[in-house]
Order: structure tokens, then sequence, then C-alpha cells
């Protein structure tokens, strides 16, 4: 006779279906009793009471305009030695209808009920009650789901499969999806997903804040997704603009700090291309043929500069430029592609041999002083794998040099190879012109680097687009966004979103413009933008802006160094004033770099005088890495880091980044939840609005999770969409309407 058990399998590890809180709740107890779910590694269970947990999820999403279907398939696994029947509680998102719920393999369904979220605040409030963890309230607000599942056999896996659809939120020509999964950090369970999205008339772009999903356009009306790698915490959300017929596409997130100020994030789409017509472009490759270069380097590049002049449409123009002390060129200037052009190249590139310095200077200044090719977008692939040791050496006056010379306002894409080259000088060059720098490390593919910038390339459908904010009216108007992001915005590419950041000062609506050039010549488009549905919801938003304005002011400290090895003065009031604001933003945010990571490391958090040690700790760590450090490994990691963050489109909960050794690195201690950041303080998780300030914990109220006070201040963070914060679990010391509370379970 089989020994009947249950098991309750809680929503945080699988969080789009079935879960747990932090790592899989799963708890088996004899048939007829039932104990609060156990964390395995607080606790380990008895032998004959293994449980039940998730061990994989896979989850597959159709839309179709705004009807998506929803199809989760979670493995339940038994490790115990007898068969166990389990319990499911699955969230999902509250408007949803249940279609098919059951055993895989099995002969019929399980009865899946889809409990309305009201209902479902009652059931997790019983749960927590009575299992005394808060965590599964993060998932208050949604639907539930709750069945039985038997069986899941002794030792082995049952698969779960729930299809569920829903009609999702449309804000003017933007549509959200969301896939609730915890953001507990300690969660661990494996997830894939895939997402086939079609909308009639065209999609402009899909955007996820939450996880990276790599993109593959099937057509011009649907898109296919998939997560890449291990997902990070928090629910997916995606979000999938309509392309306009005539025009530009522009829709706006945004999240209130009060009623007349808070945050935006535009997402902007370029109108499409009419006949796949686009700008044409006039290609310069820049190739460093000095002795350093010698070997697998050289015979990379060479490859990449075939590649890419074999991929110009019929009708463009190349010029190929080469140089160590001296500066060659394939022709005075760019050359219109034809069959007997590019067997001329061809020739040309085959002769190239290494050999003697490295002279960027004069290099630089010969392929931005070529005459320009009429109605093209002159753009400049620029390759070296050293820093200048020929003529003009000093990165300031380089930089300044071509800044100025560069008339016919070329874009200056560089490539860093290895890691002996100028970073700061190579990403500024791009910066200053609209384009990108790409660092190509140790072991990896010159060819395949260039290759896949160039293919970004095919062709603007808008160059030198500029955002003004406008009256209702039209006329340019001052001081209602400010802090946005890119200040300079780059071309935009056909089938690419751009993703601007600000800060808004107005109440109802944000009236922007958009202007540029494309074939017809320069283009106009007006948006009216409402902040109706301003939401606490949007927290990426401002953690977003702050990653990426700690990134702008960190670029600007790094800019006061010199390889000439002139002194900076760290003490100087404007210099000071820089490291002040992104230690607060830091702080604040839980967004933490090389040069902050020892707030989080250290506990210098919760120190006293905590904000001037820190500012002294960060002035430090800023000279001698940003400030001093000009070229090799402890360089490359620099730039690589704060390019990502100039143009983060992604939350990065855990502060991952590249070390100095160009290994990944994270910074534990510190956990971004909802639009709040945690520091762990000995066994506690504390509320950055806390750093700096003695705790006193007669100033605290202690609320237990079975008391009626812990119902009420649920309720107050799920009114303010941070019910999340308290997917940490125990002990978590939190500032609610300006009052501190310990929120404890007292097991």
């Amino acid at each position: 006779m089989k020994r009947r058990e249950i098991v309750r399998i809680f929503g945080g590890t699988v969080i789009t279906g079935a879960i747990a809180p932090r790592e899989l709740f799963a708890h088996a107890v004899p048939h007829g009793h039932w104990h609060p779910p156990v964390l395995p590694h607080v606790r380990h269970l008895p032998q004959h009471s293994q449980p039940v947990r998730v061990s994989g999820v896979d989850v597959s999403v159709s839309i179709i305009g705004r009807v998506a279907v929803t199809t989760m398939t979670m493995t339940l696994h038994n490790a115990g030695h007898s068969q166990q029947e389990s319990e499911v509680l699955i969230p999902v998102p509250a408007n949803s209808a249940i279609h098919e719920f059951g055993l895989e393999g099995a002969q019929g369904k399980f009865p899946g009920k889809l409990i309305p979220r009201d209902e479902a605040r009652r059931i997790y409030d019983e749960i927590v009650r009575r299992s005394l963890d808060p965590a599964l309230l993060e998932f208050a607000g949604n639907g539930l789901v709750k069945s039985s599942v038997f069986p899941v056999p002794a030792r082995g896996s049952s698969r779960v499969r729930l299809v569920y659809e829903q009609i999702l939120e449309i804000d003017g020509d933007r549509i959200d999806y969301a896939l609730p999964r915890t953001e507990s950090p300690a969660y661990q369970v494996p997830w894939a997903v895939e997402v086939d999205w079609q909308i009639k008339g065209g999609i402009a772009g899909v955007y996820s804040p939450s996880h990276d999903m790599a993109e593959r356009r099937v057509g011009g009306a649907r898109m296919k997704l998939t997560n890449s790698g291990k997902m990070q915490p928090g629910s997916l959300l995606l979000s999938a603009t309509r392309r306009e017929k005539d025009g530009a596409t522009a829709s706006i997130m945004a999240y209130p700090e009060n009623k007349n100020r808070g945050y935006f994030l535009l997402l902007l789409s370029p109108p499409a291309i009419e006949n796949k017509q686009s700008v044409k472009r006039e290609l310069t490759i820049v190739i460093d043929k000095s002795g350093s270069m010698a070997g697998e380097k050289i015979e990379q590049a060479l490859k990449a500069a075939t590649q890419t002049i074999e991929g110009l449409e019929d009708g463009e123009a190349f010029n190929i430029i080469v140089y160590n002390e001296a500066v060659e060129h394939f022709a005075a200037k760019p050359v219109i592609k034809t069959r007997e052009v590019l067997l001329e190249a061809r020739k040309f590139i085959a002769g190239i041999r290494v050999s003697g310095g490295t002279n960027i200077h004069d290099a630089l200044q010969t392929a931005i002083h070529q005459n320009p090719t009429p109605d093209m977008l002159p753009i400049v692939l620029f390759l070296t794998d050293g820093v200048p040791t020929i003529g003009q050496t000093q990165e300031k006056k380089i930089r300044a040099a071509i800044a100025a010379g560069n008339t016919h306002k070329r874009r200056i894409f560089t490539f860093g190879v290895g890691v002996d080259v100028n970073t700061p000088l190579l990403s500024r060059l791009a910066d200053d012109s609209r384009a990108r720098a790409t660092y190509v490390l140790p072991k990896e593919d010159v060819e395949v680097k260039v290759a896949r910038v160039f293919r970004r390339l095919s062709g603007p459908v808008l160059s030198e687009p500029k955002l003004t904010t406008v009256d209702h009216q039209g006329q340019p108007l001052a001081g209602v966004v400010t802090d946005i992001m890119p200040a300079r915005l780059p071309d935009m590419f056909d089938g690419e979103q751009l993703v601007v950041i600000g800060r808004y000062h107005h109440e109802k609506k944000l009236h922007f413009t958009l202007t540029g050039n494309d074939l017809k010549g320069p283009r106009h488009f007006h948006f009216n933008l409402s902040l109706k549905k301003s939401s606490k919801a949007n927290s990426h938003v401002p953690r977003l802006w702050a990653t990426r304005k700690i990134a702008v002011l960190t670029e600007a400290l790094r800019d006061l160094g010199s390889e000439n090895g002139t002194a900076v003065n760290m003490q100087d009031p404007k210099v000071k004033e820089l490291v002040d604001e992104i230690v607060r933003l830091s702080t604040e945010h839980g967004v933490l770099t090389e040069y902050t990571a020892f707030l989080a490391r250290d506990g210098m958090v919760f120190a006293n005088d905590m904000h001037r040690r820190a500012v002294t700790r960060a002035s430090a760590e800023i000279k001698g890495k940003a400030v001093e450090k000009r070229s090799g490994a402890a360089s490359v990691n620099q730039d690589w880091n704060i390019g990502k963050a100039k143009s983060a489109t992604k939350l990065n909960r855990d502060n991952g980044y590249l070390n100095d050794r160009l290994e990944k690195d994270s910074v534990g201690a510190l956990c971004q939840i909802a639009d709040k950041a945690f520091y762990r303080n000995g066994n506690e998780w504390t509320d950055s609005s806390l750093a700096g300030k003695k705790i006193d914990p007669s100033q605290s109220v202690t609320v237990n999770v079975s008391s009626p006070e812990f119902k009420k201040i649920a309720t107050r963070l799920i009114t303010d969409n941070r019910q999340s914060c308290l997917a940490l679990g125990d002990n978590i010391r939190i500032t609610i309407d300006q009052k501190t509370y310990l929120i404890q379970s007292g097991k």
C-alpha cells in the first residue's frame, strides 16, 4: 500500500509556474498533517520525508497581437523512497483563463482551478501565517492556479503542464507581457523560455528591461525570442511596439517620485524602410599594420576587411587605409564598389605586411579628411592593437584634433585588439562621433567582432537624429525633462529600438520632436506621450537611469586622466562633487561598480559617517583605476564596463562586471528588489534608506509575520508595488512611510 503524502510547492522558485519563494519550497509530510515548508539549505529533512522540488521550468509563449497563450511545463522531482502527491500553487496573471492543466503523459487532465487575486491573497495570507515565511506574498496581486498532482514517482520526476491565455495590456502603440517569477536572489531553478510574437502591420521592436533575450526577426510582423543563459531573478517583462506605416514609433514608461516628478524610459523606433531602401554607406577601413599585429591578429583583420567590403551593397563606396609609422591608402578617396574595383582591393589587401610603430593620429587624420561621397553616410572602422608610439602620442591632443577636423561627420567605430591599447582614447573617439568602441579580448576573433558591428550598420534609416522637448504647439520647451541619456542619439537602424532614459518634471503629458535625415532628406516626427500610467511597478526605470548616470559621471572622471602622468587633484571641489554623486546614487539605487563594491563587500554602508568615508574610499578607487590606468587589462575592463553601463537597457541585479583580470565578477551582500535596494547586515537585509544611519533597535517596530500588523504592512507594500521585497524572507528591516520596521518570522 502506497504511503500518501502531500507536498506543498510555493511560488518563488518557479515563479511563472509554481514554486517556492527562495529556493523551491517543497515539504513532504504524512497525510492528514501539515507543517510549515522548510528551505532545504536551512534544515535537513528526515530521509523518509524527502521534499519534492521543482528541477526545471520550460515556457513557450505564443502572442498574436494582444492575445497571449503561455504554456508552462514544470518538472517535479521526488528524491524520496515512495511516490508522493503534491499540492501545487502556481501564480499567474490575474486576467488569465486556464485552457489546460495536468500531468504530462497521463490520461485526462487535473482540475486546475483559477483563483481570483483577492481570494489568492487570502490563501497566501493563510499559508504565510502557518509557515511563518512572508516570501509567498511577493505574488499578491496575481491570480492563482491550485491543484493536487499525483503521482510524483519515488526517485523520479513528473512533468506538469499548464496552458493559460490572457489579453495583454496596451499603452498607445506598446503591448506589455509579464511572466511571473520570483525576485529572490537565492532562486536557482533553471528556466528556458521561448516567445513567438506576431503583430499585424509589423513590429517596430520588442524590449525587455528584465532579461537578456536573443531576437530573431521572421519578416516584418513576427519576432522570436529566447532567453540566453541563466535567467536572473524577477519576472520576465516584454514590450512590443507596433510599427507605424509612415513614421517613427515612440512609447513611454514612467516611474513617479511624486505627482509632478519622476523618471521616464522612451522606446524609439525609426520609420519603416520603403522598398528596403536605406541611406547608402561610405566605408573606410583603417588597419594597424605595426609589428605587434603580426600573426593571427593581422590575418583576422584582413579577413574582416575583405568581408566587410564584400558585404557592401553595389553602388556603396569604400576605401582601405593601413598604417604603421607611415600611412598608405588603397585610393585617394572612397571609390564606388564594382566588380573590377573589388578585385583591385583584394590585391591591395593581399599585399599588406606588418612592421614598424603605431601612428594613430596621422591614420585618423587621413581617414577623416577624405573628400566625402555625396548622399552617403561616412563610416570609419578603425583597428589597432597598441597605443600611439609615432607622431602625436598624447591622448587628449589626438582626440581634440580628430574632433575638430572631423568636419564631414564621419562615424569612427573603434576596435581595440588585445589589452595593450589606450582604451579611453578609443572609447571617446567613438563616442565623439556617434559611434561605438569594441574591444577584442585575448582569444576572441577580430573577424567575428568586426562582422558583428558591420551587420548592425546595414544602412541607417535615420541619421543624425535629435530629440527635442517641446510644448503642445511644437515650440522648444526647457526644464520639463532633464538628465536625458544618451545626450546625443546615435544613428537609428532598421529593426533597432533606441532606449532613452531621463527625468521628467511635469504632471500630464510630455511632447517630443524627433528630427533626422533619410533618403527623402530632413524628417520631422512629433510625439504626444501621456504620463497617466506612470507607476511604481516600473521600478526598472529609475534603476536603469542610475546605472547610466553613474557611468557618465565615471567617464567624466576618467577623462581627467592622461597617459603622460599628470597628477589629478581628487580634492578639487568639482572632482569631489562627481565622486559624491556617484556614491549617493550607488548607495540609494544599489547600483555598485568596481569602484564602489566595497560599500557592500566591506559593510561600509552601515559605518558611522558612512558617506564621507565612502567618498574618500571611492576617490582612491577611481583615481587608481579610472584616472591612472590608460592601457592594459586593468584599463580594458573599465571601458568595457563603462560602455555597457552607459547604454544599459536591462537590469543588472547582481551588479556583474568585468574585473581587472577580464573575468566576470559580481557584488554580493546586496539585493535589488522592486524600486528598493537592501544590504546584508549580519542576519538582516537592511533598506538602503538606512545607509549611514545608526540603527537603534528601539526606533524600529518589530513585526511578526503572524501578527495583524504584518497584514497591514503587506497591504501597504502591495499598494506601492513593493510586495516583492518580502521575497527576502526573514529579518527584513524596511522603511515604509518614514517609519522603520523589522519583519521577523519568529521561527
